[in-house]
């Protein structure tokens, strides 16, 4: 698999998780069946393609950039799709999230 494929699959792991997080919250704590199902099968998405990638990418690189990608995504996409508050310290560590995710890819190796 080529390196870009494997940053690709990262991508919609990231895409998966921030749709798995929100799907969540609006199942409500699984009491409503479509979002509920909706969230499983995105979660399940996300380790798949997860996996995908660490067939070439180091798991020191790939886990921290899914996880903090879906984190982004997930607290941005709420501002707008659940009204949540968008506070200075809120935005902040979304963008400490965001710069420790470059700084990883700075310093991974070639």
């Amino acid at each position: 698999m080529a390196l870009h494929a494997a940053w690709g699959w990262v991508l919609g792991a990231i895409v998966a998780e921030t749709i798995a997080a929100l799907a969540l919250r609006a199942s409500d704590g699984f009491t409503r069946p479509l979002p509920a199902l909706l969230a499983t099968a995105s979660f399940a998405c996300a380790f798949y393609l997860t996996s995908l990638a660490l067939v070439v990418l180091p798991v020191s690189l790939v886990y921290p950039v899914w996880a903090g990608g879906g984190t982004a995504g997930a607290a941005t996409a709420a501002l707008w799709l659940y009204g949540e508050r968008a506070g200075a310290q809120k935005m902040l560590g979304v963008a400490a999230v965001v710069a420790g995710i470059v700084v990883l890819n700075i310093a991974a190796p070639a």
